[in-house]
């Protein structure tokens, strides 16, 4: 395959050797499109970006979701906008980037791909391809998600492929999960971790439009017994042998909204903003007032255009990286960073890596 980038340096251990936490962020490509680029963002507080995502197709075939925005469009001084990033690794030797395959428009494709050793390795060969072509140091698996104990194996298999393509010696092979245990019963956490290099943990979106009740979307620890939260979701990795030091905590950069709603546990009656969601660069909302329930570890505010909105904030975050650092867990990572804030002291992205890093 010919090179859609200029060389990089390849560093997949040598550079993140002086890390303690790892800070990663998220960064769609279609974020371009709104004037987002990847060299607006602070690599003071970043170690590693996703960039996402790449297709998939039946066959296994993986490829660039959108070729004008990642390698062509005018971004940064360069092309493209996965072109900004490697230019970033040259000034940022520590910097990984790694490319997200899959996401929510490929949950029918890969239960397909991952059925068959021929499938399987076609997506583990047509990866390494594209990984060899662009220079990047590794991809991240985003399958939503591995439904039944069957597809479970089916992802094991999977990564045991593209592991013989992409050893952990050069590249780094990374994952996203729910923090559902009904997902993650289905997944064996011990045996996944000998192919990963790290679990993305999405420890939010235990709300919303499927949900009849209202409560917090990216909660740390949880109020009910059975009620989802980060804390647990970790607790069942570490019990089913994923390795501390292997799971990354997600924070999400945007607020959940339950529209005419004044807190938890109400009846849900309808979002509030796009998709139901704010982008944290635009909360608080106004006519309200921020609050943190300090029991769960969750921002909110009430009122406004939003009705209810349970988001994260300094506060939860700091609170999160505390909790990162006394589990032994590996960092945070964000979703995604072009909603964060500007300002550094509400910047969410700047306020994890902080707290993660201070003593």
């Amino acid at each position: 395959m010919e090179n859609l980038f200029p060389p990089s340096c390849k560093s997949r251990i040598t550079n993140a050797s002086n890390i303690m936490y790892t800070n990663a962020v998220y960064w769609p490509n279609y974020k371009i499109y709104h004037g987002d680029t990847p060299g607006t963002l602070n690599y003071a507080c970043i170690n590693r970006v996703y960039y996402g995502f790449a297709n998939v197709t039946v066959d296994g075939g993986v490829f660039l979701s959108d070729e004008w925005a990642d390698a062509t469009a005018p971004c940064d001084g360069v092309q493209g906008a996965l072109g900004s990033l490697l230019h970033l690794k040259q000034r940022y030797p520590y910097l990984q980037v790694i490319l997200s395959i899959g996401g929510g428009s490929s949950s029918e494709i890969f239960p397909i791909v991952a059925s068959t050793a021929i499938l399987r390795d076609n997506f583990a060969r047509s990866a390494r391809g594209l990984v060899e072509a662009s220079g990047i140091d590794g991809i991240d698996v985003v399958w939503e998600y591995p439904c039944s104990p069957q597809q479970g194996n089916d992802f094991l298999a999977l990564l045991a492929a593209i592991r013989i393509y992409l050893p952990e010696n050069r590249y780094l092979l990374t994952a996203a999960l729910p923090a559902a245990k009904s997902i993650l019963e289905n997944i064996d956490p011990g045996r996944i971790a000998e192919y990963l290099d790290v679990v993305n943990l999405i420890a939010y979106g235990f709300c919303g439009s499927g949900t009849p009740y209202s409560g917090h979307q990216a909660q740390l620890y949880a109020m009910k017994k059975d009620e989802p939260s980060g804390s647990s979701a970790v607790q069942y990795l570490m019990a089913s042998g994923m390795p501390t030091k292997k799971i990354l905590f997600g924070i999400p950069l945007f607020g959940r909204s339950f529209l005419n709603l004044s807190g938890l546990n109400q009846e849900f009656r309808g979002s509030g903003w796009e998709d139901e969601s704010f982008e944290y660069n635009v909360l608080l909302r106004e006519g309200t007032k921020e609050e943190v329930d300090k029991r769960a570890i969750a921002a909110q505010c009430i009122g406004g255009d939003g009705g209810f909105v349970t988001y994260n904030n300094p506060e939860t975050v700091a609170a999160k990286a505390i909790f990162c650092k006394q589990m032994g867990l590996e960092g945070l990572f964000y979703s995604c960073a072009p909603s964060d804030a500007k300002d550094s002291e509400r910047s969410l992205i700047a306020v994890g890596f902080r707290s993660l890093h201070s003593s």
